[in-house]
């Protein structure tokens, strides 16, 4: 999913700290409304599990991935999934639809991105995502921030999130020539399975590779110490995430 090189994705620490990450995925899903034998791009397919379910379906998939180590667990799951940057999409007009789950908001250079996905659609075909929005991870990412602060970084610099306004997108869509249809930011805090901990050695490794290895579980608890009183309760820990879910269609 992520374009930076701090970040690797392991599947099994994928699978163990953010699974909700596709079990959420039910609206975007319906939004989608997948047709049996369309010809389906999952853009950022990440190990496979939603876009499996999308196959299931009866829809012809093909998962593209940054992420090797995703992209073989992916084909595990029997998906013709390929590795390649979703910033150089390598299609030209052979999908019905893009579908993309929880990973637009990796990839820093939007307008290229949309323009990959304009070619990679038929015309008519329709382009139908959900990303982290304005606010996303909000309080993480500043108590993130002002941590590494005071160890004389500038944690701005390491952000590697791209969490745009519902106008931002969809301006971006439009000057593409998308027709968009449906768009909207959702809050929607998300009970996590683990602690912030947890979250933060599988979502947030741009910000914590530069300190030193010895001095990342110090970080990490720091961090975790700043957001107790914000996003912990009796249920556990919360991760304070806004979604952009949006429908757009290319014009024929």
């Amino acid at each position: 999913m992520l374009m930076a090189s701090s970040q690797n994705w392991d599947p099994q620490t994928y699978a163990r700290n953010a699974r909700f990450v596709s079990d959420l995925a039910a609206p975007v899903v319906e939004l989608l409304a997948p047709r049996p034998r369309e010809r389906i791009l999952d853009l950022g397919c990440g190990d496979g599990v939603l876009t499996a379910k999308l196959a299931a379906l009866g829809c012809e998939m093909v998962g593209v991935d940054s992420s090797a180590a995703q992209v073989e667990a992916a084909r595990g799951l029997g998906i013709d999934a390929r590795v390649m940057d979703g910033e150089r999409l390598e299609f030209d007009a052979e999908f019905d639809a893009v579908f993309s789950n929880a990973a637009l908001h990796w990839m820093r250079r939007r307008d290229v991105v949309i323009a990959g996905v304009w070619r990679a659609l038929r015309p008519g075909g329709r382009f139908v995502a959900e990303m982290g929005g304005f606010g996303c991870v909000a309080k993480i990412k500043n108590a993130l921030i002002d941590a590494l602060r005071r160890r004389g970084l500038d944690g701005e610099a390491l952000n590697p999130w791209y969490f745009p306004t519902v106008a931002d997108y969809c301006a971006r869509l439009g000057a593409r020539g998308f027709f968009l249809e449906y768009a909207a930011l959702i809050p929607r805090p998300t009970l996590l399975p683990g602690d912030v901990g947890q979250w933060l050695s599988t979502f947030a490794q741009s910000f914590i590779a530069p300190v030193q290895a010895c001095a990342r579980a110090e970080l990490i608890g720091e961090v975790e110490a700043a957001l107790r009183p914000h996003l912990c309760d009796a249920k556990g820990w919360w991760a304070d995430y806004v979604r952009l879910r949006f429908r757009a269609t290319k014009r024929r």
